[in-house]
């Protein structure tokens, strides 16, 4: 590996996520610094876990069948 990076599995388990997670982080561009080279990403050491901003209190939950009698 290059000096001064890491592979997504050591970031999974530092971080206590799912490697698959850490891809999707690192395509979507949320992993800063991280580098694609061929089908492995290589992730930057000190990088930070960015903020989780998926929805998991369960307001949108069953958005679609609200009651329309109210």
């Amino acid at each position: 590996m290059i000096e001064g990076y890491t592979t997504i599995k050591v970031i999974a388990e530092k971080w206590g996520i799912t490697p698959r997670r850490v891809q999707v982080l690192c395509s979507e561009g949320k992993i800063s610094g991280a580098v694609k080279f061929g089908r492995d990403w290589a992730i930057p050491i000190d990088a930070k876990k960015p903020e989780d901003k998926r929805i998991t209190t369960g307001k949108y939950k069953n958005w679609r069948n609200k009651d329309t009698n109210s």
